[in-house]
């Protein structure tokens, strides 16, 4: 392993003379003689205290890091940061957490290439680290395997965070005491791992592993346990591999990759987010995706699985029975999955589930292909006067999948949240969510706070909830979010007034203002965008540089 080829970048670094200093800077954190002629490979964790998601990561990191060393390279261990979807949501705070991606992506290129990493191992747990760590590693082009940090065991009741957030509604509503409210809160997150269901989290990680990043089995894994450890050993052992190789990201990252994401995505039943950080990934990889690709792979890729929020089992029950490696072969010998896509393990896809069996007789958590939930996607691309540039709706069918109501106008999520615990929103409304935007909040935060109201307070089937803002993979009922042109921007959800008469159609996959094109264009002329806080330097930054939530809100120009 001591030629250059595999040394592309530390050699760089440390070889020569005139780079006696930074030897010496390493020898000072353990490096000896030997290693100096070993790959370099830069082991980013994300573990904090900030939540339970990455609790344990420091653990798995140094894993990861005896796996390197016992390959033949050099671990170096660093970190990045992580903010809480969980704690934060429905605060300010949250307009962080879309900004925190971004943040997370550049201080993984900073590192690799200011250090001169030959390969990264990159863990994540909470929803943003996981596509900040992949956009980095698409950036940077290094060899590199994504390792998932695995996802919590369910709470007392089969509960999980989407349980606390639905309970506070419930308690509005009369429905839950105070004391039921207060047991779900100390039961719900029993320890390390992150959110339950097929959340965003969880989303992800499956979708990382069906885009070829991380190695067989590591999206559905427990975060405690055995398994999960190995998994980090092995993840160390296949970078050395990749680097001795040369197999890199982008050879993995493929457009074809990105379409077995999108439809492992569909069939689990996954989180409106995996639009947002898909498209930024592919962005970083410099791979064409847009919208259009999730409506035109969703008209044929069925939802198999019947998976929190929308349906009945956690991730932990899935893995139990097998994970999605038989889904994904299910998939694949439905011509569904491109199978000649190369993954981390240095084999095809098809090659890695070629000896996966089937889900065991009498599981009811993943149907057959005759069988499913839904016969095409719950992700809906819809467009139309209200959203030209398109929006992302989640419909499963539970909620209809036509709506047209008067609506009901907010400026702010706290607005709007508000108004649903304190009886303001009445059935039949279309609950407008607006200036949360990428660039209006700046942040674009998730809407979880409301849409858990409303299904606590009974109002999941009886309204629509439509925003600039987006959505927790833990929301469910009739919401349609990643409205673009964001009302920041001057469109046209900007000037939607109270009472204005709103069809969503996810059949004809329109979302349109029922008034003529006269008025709105009157409308958009007289607009003008409103006085809103300052905010602070870092949200001054994304919202000068961030894209429309329709090209994945990306800072990256």
């Amino acid at each position: 392993m001591a030629d250059e080829k595999s040394r592309r970048y530390s050699s760089v670094i440390v070889d020569g003379v005139t780079r006696a200093p930074s030897r010496a800077m390493l020898r000072a954190v353990g490096f000896e003689d030997a290693d100096f002629g070993r790959p370099q490979v830069g082991v980013a964790s994300t573990w904090s205290q900030v939540t339970p998601c990455n609790m344990h990561i420091n653990e798995l990191a140094e894993e990861a890091a005896a796996g390197v060393d016992k390959a033949g390279g050099k671990a170096i261990v660093f970190n990045t940061i992580t903010v809480s979807d969980g704690i934060s949501m429905g605060t300010p705070g949250m307009r962080y957490s879309l900004v925190s991606r971004e943040v997370i992506a550049d201080s993984i290129e900073t590192v690799v290439a200011g250090q001169g990493f030959d390969g990264v191992v990159a863990i994540g747990g909470c929803d943003k680290n996981m596509p900040g760590c992949m956009m980095a590693l698409a950036r940077m082009n290094r060899p590199a395997v994504f390792v998932y940090g695995g996802t919590i065991r369910p709470g007392a009741g089969h509960t999980d965070i989407i349980s606390v957030f639905e309970a506070v509604g419930g308690h509005a509503a009369g429905k839950v005491t105070d004391d039921e409210l207060l047991e779900v809160e100390r039961t719900a997150i029993p320890g390390p791992g992150s959110c339950g269901g097929m959340y965003t989290a969880n989303t992800m990680a499956s979708a990382i592993e069906a885009l070829g990043l991380s190695l067989p089995n590591s999206s559905a894994q427990e975060a405690v346990g055995e398994a999960k450890r190995s998994d980090c050993e092995r993840a160390g052992e296949a970078v050395v591999r990749l680097i001795e190789q040369n197999i890199r990201p982008r050879d993995i990252l493929t457009r074809a990759a990105f379409e077995n994401a999108i439809a492992v995505v569909i069939a689990l039943g996954g989180s409106t987010n995996a639009t947002l950080h898909l498209l930024a990934i592919a962005d970083a990889a410099g791979v064409e995706l847009s919208l259009d690709d999730f409506a035109r792979i969703g008209r044929r890729v069925p939802v198999l699985a019947d998976l929190r929020p929308s349906g009945r089992y956690l991730m932990s029950e899935l893995i139990a029975i097998g994970g999605i490696r038989p889904l994904m072969k299910m998939l694949l010998d439905a011509g569904l999955l491109h199978g000649e896509c190369l993954t981390v393990s240095g084999h095809t896809l098809a090659e890695d589930l070629a000896d996966v069996a089937p889900y065991p007789d009498g599981q009811d958590i993943v149907h057959g292909l005759d069988d499913p939930i839904r016969p095409d996607s719950h992700i809906a691309v819809l467009y139309g006067n209200v959203a030209p540039e398109g929006a992302v709706a989640k419909i499963t069918g539970k909620e209809g999948e036509r709506f047209e109501g008067p609506a009901r106008v907010f400026d702010s999520e706290e607005e709007a949240l508000q108004a649903i615990l304190g009886d303001g929103v009445q059935a039949g409304d279309v609950i407008v969510i607006r200036y949360e935007g990428p660039k209006g909040g700046p942040g674009m935060r998730e809407m979880l706070s409301p849409t858990s109201a409303i299904m606590g307070k009974g109002l999941g089937d009886a309204v629509a909830l439509i925003t600039d803002g987006r959505f927790s993979g833990g929301s469910h009922g009739f919401v349609v979010g990643h409205v673009a042109p964001e009302a920041a921007a001057g469109g046209p959800l900007a000037i939607v007034e109270d009472g204005d008469p709103i069809r969503i159609d996810a059949v004809a996959h329109e979302i349109n203002l029922l008034l003529d094109s006269a008025e709105i264009d009157r409308r958009l002329a007289a607009w003008e965008p409103p006085v809103r806080d300052e905010p602070g330097a870092v949200l001054r930054k994304y919202a000068l540089l961030v894209s429309s939530a329709s090209r994945g809100a990306v800072t990256s120009g």
